[in-house]
């Protein structure tokens, strides 16, 4: 099963850009952040044309997230628990019937949370915590669970070009990267780590100061599994060809096989 994740950065920009992908990689799963359109505008129709059940929760312009899916969905529960205040469009779970059994998505566009030191970067921390008490209760359960999504996390020096420039972004504050860090040890694999040793993989190329074509990028978006989901694991790959395509995001797609 090929399971991918992938920052849109805005679904009706770059819907030609999605069903272009998907149609040549043909993921059985695509988990969708940052599709910036309210559920009732999101082209549900498209993407159901293309073979996919869809599960979405969104918000108008900002955030949003988006699940498709080759098989049904036998769950699907938006919004992460443990602040009942937080309307943010950020986190969308499912269980889906596979051959070996069920398999567990969380599907997540996690904060920014620039400029460090102000509320937004408060949020982002206790976002993560929130996630870390979700995570945590979940695999009790042990079962094949991901994490997928723009977790706007740079987890070390080796994922973001110039690692001295970055020191102060929220993306790569030492807080930020210990909050990631005990997450990954609830027990999780980062998938791609798993499969690759190499520096400077990125996911994520700024629009400004040619960042594209000079190679100067992050790895943001990650794949993180339950050790059933990482003893399943067969491969992982970051598909950068769509920030070439016309009309990009400033994200790229990844992708893991599991054998389910």
């Amino acid at each position: 099963m090929k399971i991918a994740t992938w920052n849109i950065n805005g679904i009706k920009a770059r819907l030609d850009a999605a069903t272009t992908w998907v149609k040549q990689a043909s993921p059985d799963i695509a988990c969708l952040q940052e599709t910036k359109c309210p559920d009732e505008t999101f082209p549900v129709h498209v993407f159901e044309d293309l073979g996919y059940n869809v599960a979405i929760h969104g918000q108008k312009g900002f955030n949003g997230v988006a699940l498709l899916s080759k098989l049904p969905f036998d769950e699907v529960a938006p919004r992460l628990a443990g602040d009942q205040d937080d309307v943010q469009a950020r986190y969308l779970e499912a269980v889906i019937s596979v051959p070996s059994g069920v398999l567990r998505l969380i599907n997540i566009y996690l904060p920014n949370g620039n400029p460090f030191g102000t509320e937004k970067f408060v949020y982002k921390l206790a976002w993560m915590t929130r996630l870390r008490e979700r995570v945590k209760a979940l695999l009790a359960l042990e079962e094949p669970m991901v994490i997928a999504g723009d977790f706007n996390v740079i987890p070390a020096p080796e994922d973001v070009y110039n690692p001295s420039a970055w020191m102060e972004d929220a993306l790569f504050r030492p807080e930020t990267r210990a909050h990631f860090q005990a997450l990954i040890n609830l027990g999780l694999t980062d998938a791609f780590r798993a499969c690759h040793d190499e520096p400077h993989r990125f996911t994520f190329w700024d629009y400004q100061a040619g960042a594209w074509q000079k190679n100067q990028g992050l790895r943001i978006d990650h794949l993180l599994l339950s050790p059933q989901a990482a003893d399943r694991l067969q491969a992982c790959e970051i598909d950068v060809a769509p920030r070439g395509w016309e009309k990009p995001s400033d994200h790229v797609p990844i992708w893991i096989e599991l054998a389910v």
